[in-house]
């Protein structure tokens, strides 16, 4: 992590002319299991990746935010004051929206200039943009000497994407990369907030979690998220529950047979199973039986397929043949139409089965696939102090 923050420091004074204030990072994350549960006040259980964003940062005093990025070309430069939903766009929304956020919530954030780098593949399904809001978040609050408990941090960094920016999505992403410890996978209530960290360690049992990232990129702005967000809601309503999340899943049946409209049948069983999915998966974990979570990875990714309909050829495919290679379980991961699978192997395993991977990826004449271990790593933090 020092290298990398040096080189976001040495960037940012390519980009200004003069030294940051310091370097914070957050990482992205994967999701073990509990998809589209965030969004339904449910429970979820990620683990924050070792890739992160890097933000270098200096504090202004004119009220002007100006945000560079080694990864697209130009400047961007804003008046905090006239920061407004819709007002920004491409990258640069994120972390303006952050900015916006803050200053609604009553946090006095000043202007600043950003410099952001990162290696959380952008599009994969592995909360790229959370990490650019928690990181930004984290910094401009430090920078203006702001501080702020993270599980309020993450919150308002969900605002900014779901008011700012325009993406419904729920908090589970910005709470994994602002909270999550390393060798812990995060058990979080999406509803209160309630987290508690789960031994997570996987090298102890001899496996490994390997994530795919299929290279088919997904855009979460174009409306089939908010279609299903808007799905569940609907649900919610007819069944007379303020979310899915209160769908008790013994009861799941009744629940079904009371819906007059069948399109929003499968949204309540996937939901409903995802929680139940993830309380066991969480029981395993703490009994020291990570093993036999593999079956209800694989659940998952059936339910998404099938019930959900977020999956995608090129995630179905990873997900398959991972399991014919030899993996214990293996399922998507993210908000779906393309983006990244995961898969728990025995480490013996893991070349077998990522090889696998790519061959099939080969054979099918899809792009080839970037398969790697994920080890879960530790939320956001300051990584290098400068001169501010």
């Amino acid at each position: 992590m020092t290298a990398a923050a040096n080189d976001a420091a040495e960037g940012f004074e390519h980009a200004y002319g003069y030294a940051p204030g310091g370097v914070w990072a957050a990482p992205g994350r994967v999701n073990l299991i509990g998809e589209y549960t965030d969004v339904n006040e449910g429970h979820v259980l990620p683990i924050a990746l070792p890739h992160c964003t890097r933000v270098a940062a200096a504090a202004r005093t004119d009220g002007v935010l100006r945000l560079r990025s080694r990864e697209a070309p130009g400047t961007a430069e804003l008046s905090l004051a006239a920061l407004a939903p819709g007002g920004v766009t491409g990258w640069a929304a994120y972390p303006a929206g952050v900015a916006w956020a803050l200053r609604e919530a009553g946090l006095p954030v000043g202007g600043a200039d950003v410099y952001v780098e990162s290696d959380v593949p952008a599009g994969a399904g592995l909360s790229s943009s959370a990490a650019l809001e928690v990181a930004t978040a984290l910094a401009l609050t430090e920078l203006h000497g702001l501080a702020r408990e993270r599980p309020a941090l993450a919150r308002l960094a969900q605002r900014a994407e779901n008011a700012f920016v325009g993406v419904p999505c729920g908090v589970m992403d910005q709470t994994a990369s602002a909270c999550c410890t390393a060798g812990h996978a995060l058990h979080l209530d999406t509803r209160d907030l309630a987290l508690r960290q789960v031994p997570f360690d996987l090298a102890a049992h001899g496996l490994r979690l390997l994530v795919v990232d299929t290279r088919v990129r997904h855009a979460l702005a174009d409306g089939a998220y908010a279609a299903r967000r808007a799905g569940c809601e609907a649900a919610a309503r007819a069944l007379g529950v303020r979310a899915l999340r209160d769908v008790p899943h013994g009861e799941l049946g009744a629940a079904l047979g009371g819906l007059a409209d069948a399109s929003l049948r499968p949204l309540v069983r996937h939901v409903v199973t995802e929680g139940e999915r993830v309380r066991e998966v969480v029981a395993l974990l703490d009994g020291g039986e990570p093993r036999k979570a593999g079956p209800l990875l694989t659940a998952g990714h059936a339910s998404l397929r099938d019930d959900f309909a977020v999956s995608c050829p090129e995630l179905d495919l990873a997900v398959a043949v991972a399991n014919e290679a030899g993996a214990l379980g293996a399922r998507m991961t993210g908000a779906g139409f393309g983006g990244s699978a995961l898969a728990l192997v025995e480490e013996g395993a893991a070349d077998a089965v990522g090889g696998a991977v790519t061959a099939a990826f080969a054979a099918a004449g899809h792009r080839p696939p970037r398969v790697f271990a994920a080890v879960a790593g530790g939320g956001a933090r300051r990584v290098l102090r400068g001169e501010g």
